[in-house]
């Protein structure tokens, strides 16, 4: 037998997944929490104080993050966000354009790739983290880093003073971000497990 042939005979590693299957298929997961971050938009409740309503879009964010890592929930959102600066009603209660960008609301939304991204580095996705430590990531970017941007925005945009702004755009939407982050924990965390189980 020949060396040629000895090689040809002696059986090949399986190849792993290519880059660009895998790409794919995170690109597919994106665009899903892309939609599921519009979907919750539609969960929308004005209050009479403040032209900021409460949404459900930071669950979205949240779980984005927790779900597809810090770089892919970054992408989700910033798909979401494109989707609704084109046109598409994605955005709370359906609206849709750059006018809601440079609105009241407008640095809230362009906080949620960096939110999601936040979320996913903490949270990381080596394995399922604890509740502690999923349950920060997402009050640390699900929250924190939407407050940060939005606020300053609400601030410019609608010219109050700082106090006032956090009353109007800040404190009373707080408890149910607190809710919605304590949500996305079990949920993420049970998600997380089963794919483990699967893997």
């Amino acid at each position: 037998m020949t060396q040629a042939s000895a090689r040809a005979e002696r059986p090949q590693p399986a190849r792993p997944a290519s880059w660009p299957a895998t790409a794919t298929r995170q690109l597919v997961l994106a665009a899903l929490f892309a939609g599921l971050t519009a979907l919750l938009a539609y969960v929308r409740i004005p209050l009479p104080f403040t032209p900021v309503p409460i949404t459900g879009q930071t669950f979205g964010v949240m779980l984005s993050g927790l779900l597809l890592g810090p770089r892919w929930g970054a992408v989700a959102q910033v798909v979401y966000v494109l989707l609704g600066v084109v046109g598409l009603p994605v955005f709370a209660g359906g609206h849709a354009g750059p006018g809601v960008i440079l609105g009241p609301t407008g640095g809230y939304l362009v906080s949620y790739p960096l939110a999601a991204a936040v979320t996913g580095a903490i949270a990381g996705q080596r394995r399922a983290p604890g509740f502690a430590r999923t349950l920060l990531a997402c009050v640390a970017g699900g929250i924190a880093v939407v407050y940060a941007l939005g606020v300053p925005w609400f601030v410019t945009w609608s010219g109050m003073a700082w106090r006032e702004a956090l009353v109007a755009a800040a404190l009373p939407f707080l408890p149910g971000d607190l809710a919605k982050a304590v949500v996305a924990t079990l949920l993420g965390r049970q998600v997380l497990r089963a794919l483990q189980r699967t893997a």
